[in-house]
């Protein structure tokens, strides 16, 4: 079960994570269900979120660092197939209840730019491009 297609988790050892494998698939909605205590969320924040996020910090260019809180690696031997994370706390942030992922991480303006420079509008009742 690897290659591009899975997030690989090899020998985890975070918090109450014994030495543990795992693939998981991308592009999917996952679940982790388990006992309270069984590590979901040592898996799932501590460790492959906690990386993602390093490796983006990392990434970035030293001025930016500077600014940026850095993150311990987690214990594990092996993760491969991440991309850049994001994680938004689970609170009311906003008053707004059209509030986004977008509009709270504030990449909803750069998104707004970007589909209008490269996108190609459609006709939505015959799916015809429309040319100006």
């Amino acid at each position: 079960m690897s290659g591009m297609g899975f997030i690989r988790v090899k020998g985890a050892r975070v918090h109450n994570l014994k030495n543990i494998d795992v693939s998981i698939p991308r592009d999917k909605l996952v679940v982790l269900t388990g006992l309270s205590g069984s590590g979901k969320s040592s898996l799932a924040f501590d460790t492959i979120y906690a990386e993602g996020q390093r490796r983006y910090v990392e990434s970035l260019s030293s001025y930016a660092r500077q600014f940026l809180e850095m993150q311990d690696k987690p214990d594990v031997d092996l993760i491969e197939g991440l991309s850049p994370a994001i994680s938004i706390e689970q609170k009311t942030t906003s008053k707004n209840p059209r509030s986004t992922v977008a509009t709270v991480t504030e990449i909803y303006d750069y998104l707004r730019l970007f589909y209008a420079r490269v996108g190609k509008p459609f006709c939505y009742n015959c799916g015809d491009p429309i040319e100006g």
